[in-house]
C-alpha cells in the first residue's frame, strides 16, 4: 500500500515537472502548426480579414509553381554540397584535438568559436568579406594576382559563398559531437588493433568508422535539416539573388507570406517542406541504423 502511494506521489511530482513544457509546445508549437495546417487550405491574405476555403488548390498550385520548385531545387543543391563537405571537416577536425595534450585545449576552442557567433553577425562579417570592391578576400586574391570575384552578385558563384559562411559557423559544433562519440570508443580495441598489426589507417576504417555510425547518423540528420531550412543568410547576404539564383525553400515562404501577403499559400509551401524533409529524415534512419554495440 505504502510503495503505490509512494508510486502515485512520483508519478504526480514528474507530472508537474514537465507540465510547463507541455503548456509550452501546446501553445507555441502544435497549436501554431495546426491553425497553420488549416491556413493553408484557404486564400487567407493578411491585408485581408476575409478568408475562403479552397481545399486542395494552393498545394496543385505549388507543384506547378516553377519558382517554389527552383527554390527547393537550390535547397537540395545547398544540402548535397554542405552534408558530405561538412561531415568530413568536422570529423577530420574532431580527430586531430579529440586526443589531450597541450594544446588540444587551444584549438578546441579556435574551431568552436564560429558556433558562439550568432548568425546576423557572421553572415554582416561574411557579407564584407565578400565584397567585390574592397573585402578582405578579393583583396587576398588582388596580391596573388586573381582577378576580384563576385562572390555576391554571381550567380554561379553566390550560393556557394552562403555555403562556406555555413560550414564555417556550424562544423566547429559538429566537431565537439565527433569527440564525443570518439571518447566513447574502448581503447581496448585499438591496442589490440595494434598487436594485431593493423596500421591506423586499418583501424580508422575498422573500428573508428563502424562505431561512429550512429554519431555519423545524429550528424547527418541534423546537418540535412539545417540546410535545407536555411533562410538567415540568404536574408542577410544576398536577399535571395542575384535573379533568385540563392533564394531557398524557406526564404521563398517567408517572401510569399510576408511580403506578397498570401498566407495561405506560404503556408502549403511550408507543410509541402515539412513533409520532405520528414520523408528525409526516416530514409537516413533507416539507412544509417546501426547494431553495433560497444
Amino acid at each position: 500500500m505504502k510503495l503505490s502511494s509512494f508510486r502515485g506521489q512520483e508519478e504526480r511530482a514528474a507530472f508537474l515537472f514537465i507540465l510547463p513544457a507541455v503548456i509550452s509546445l501546446a501553445l507555441f508549437t502544435f497549436y501554431p502548426m495546426f491553425n497553420a495546417l488549416i491556413i493553408s487550405f484557404k486564400d487567407y491574405r493578411l491585408i485581408n480579414p476575409h478568408s475562403n476555403f479552397i481545399g486542395w488548390t494552393n498545394y496543385r498550385n505549388l507543384l506547378t509553381d516553377s519558382k517554389f520548385l527552383e527554390s527547393l531545387g537550390h535547397s537540395f543543391h545547398f544540402a548535397i554540397v554542405v552534408i558530405p563537405v561538412q561531415t568530413a571537416l568536422a570529423l577530420v577536425m574532431a580527430l586531430l584535438v579529440y586526443k589531450k595534450s597541450y594544446v588540444s585545449g587551444l584549438f578546441r576552442t579556435s574551431y568552436f568559436i564560429p558556433v558562439v557567433i550568432a548568425m546576423g553577425v557572421a553572415s554582416t562579417l561574411f557579407k564584407l568579406i565578400y565584397n567585390y570592391d574592397y573585402g578582405l578576400l578579393n583583396n587576398v586574391l588582388h596580391t596573388l594576382g586573381i582577378s576580384p570575384v563576385a562572390f555576391l552578385s554571381d550567380e554561379k558563384v553566390a550560393l556557394y559563398g552562403v555555403i562556406l559562411l555555413c560550414m564555417w559557423k556550424t562544423a566547429g559544433f559538429f566537431m565537439i559531437v565527433f569527440i564525443a562519440g570518439l571518447n566513447g570508443i574502448p581503447a581496448d580495441l585499438y591496442e589490440a588493433a595494434e598487436v594485431d598489426g593493423a596500421t591506423r589507417l586499418q583501424q580508422f576504417i575498422r573500428i573508428t568508422l563502424p562505431l561512429l555510425r550512429r554519431t555519423m547518423a545524429f550528424v547527418i540528420i541534423i546537418t540535412t535539416m539545417d540546410s535545407i531550412k536555411i533562410s538567415g543568410p540568404v536574408f542577410i547576404m544576398t536577399g535571395g539573388g542575384p535573379a533568385d539564383s540563392t533564394t531557398t525553400a524557406v526564404y521563398y515562404i517567408y517572401r510569399t507570406a510576408f511580403e506578397q501577403m498570401d498566407m495561405g499559400y506560404g503556408a502549403a509551401a511550408a507543410f509541402i517542406l515539412f513533409i520532405i524533409v520528414m520523408v528525409i529524415s526516416i530514409i537516413q534512419l533507416r539507412l544509417l541504423r546501426s547494431d553495433v554495440e560497444y
